[in-house]
């Protein structure tokens, strides 16, 4: 019997010398045996913790949006207004309404402290009656008693009217300290405010009288406003009839808590004042026919803190009860 076939030894490490192998297996197979061999030995990293991951991500996120926002700078304004390089754009109504209000509350907050505390230490009226801001114990004595007797009562007789319109014409260039100073001298030289005899006076010698007390422009305005006024008399039947339909023969109650919130003009003077004008009216701007307006009661701008507010809200209620 034939021997059974022998079987060749598989070579060694070394292979087949036949076969070739391409250089680039020879150097992977090189640096496999260059590695250390004790790889079980190392010990196992550590899993990383979810803060550290959390920094991490914000950091590349941090990272990423300043290398956007960079690039999105550099470029024209074509290509970064695109929608591909967008940069945040913050919200101007919801944000500045917001630090708006946050700035008013504050101001709000100091201006109650400032109070508070003038009150503690004193300084406040002997009557103890709380007035308005602008109103202090340090005011003048006549500017106070106007401000408790007069400021926002409202008013329906024509000469008083007529008066006050053209006191408020006369702030322009005084302070109602120095006006109501020289009130009795004015009413003495005027008539006593009346339009109808002040159409009738000589303008020379008015000017004459009264040019210690007023300037030459506000002294011709208040000769040709009483003409007009007995224009708005012959139309309307009366002055007083005349304004109060502005306001629907009802006060304006305003219901401010602070003296900056009270305005300089609105809407509803500026259309008296184009109205007046129209009619050839003299130093009737806006500011002037409000500052009218709330001295001759068609506006309440007493402060709701003011113990004149409830005054004059009586006396509405009372003209009104009476008309009805």
């Amino acid at each position: 019997m034939s021997d059974p076939p022998r079987f060749r030894s598989v070579l060694g490490p070394t292979g087949n010398k036949l076969q070739r192998k391409p250089p680039g297996m020879m150097k992977l197979e090189k640096k496999k045996t260059m590695e250390p061999k004790d790889e079980k030995t190392k010990k196992p990293k550590t899993p990383a913790s979810p803060t550290t991951t959390l920094k991490q991500c914000s950091s590349m996120t941090a990272s990423y949006s300043s290398d956007a926002s960079s690039s999105c700078e550099s470029l024209p304004l074509s290509v970064a207004s695109s929608s591909s390089c967008k940069k945040p754009v913050r919200r101007s109504g919801s944000v500045s309404s917001a630090s708006g209000t946050l700035r008013r509350k504050q101001v709000d907050e100091k201006e109650d402290k400032v109070a508070a505390a003038g009150a503690s230490n004193g300084d406040c009226f002997a009557d103890g009656r709380k007035r308005c801001a602008w109103i202090t114990p340090k005011s003048d004595q006549s500017y106070v008693a106007f401000h408790d007797e007069e400021w926002g009562v409202p008013v329906q007789d024509d000469k008083k009217l007529f008066e006050l319109l053209c006191l408020s014409g006369a702030l322009s260039e005084l302070s109602w300290t120095d006006i109501l100073s020289r009130r009795p001298l004015l009413r003495q030289v005027f008539m006593d405010f009346d339009p109808v005899a002040v159409s009738e006076l000589n303008e020379k010698k008015v000017a004459a009288a009264a040019v210690s007390l007023l300037s030459e422009v506000k002294i011709r305005s208040i000769l040709d406003n009483s003409r007009y006024v007995r224009k708005v008399i012959a139309e309307h039947g009366s002055f007083k009839k005349y304004m109060w339909n502005f306001v629907n023969n009802k006060p304006t109650q305003s219901q401010f808590r602070y003296g900056r919130q009270v305005p300089v003009k609105t809407s509803k003077a500026e259309f008296i004042s184009k109205d007046l004008v129209r009619r050839g009216f003299r130093s009737v701007s806006p500011t002037v026919v409000y500052s009218f307006m709330q001295a001759a009661g068609l506006t309440n701008d007493h402060l709701i803190g003011c113990f004149r507010y409830q005054d004059c809200c009586c006396v509405d209620a009372e003209t009104t009860t009476t008309k009805g």
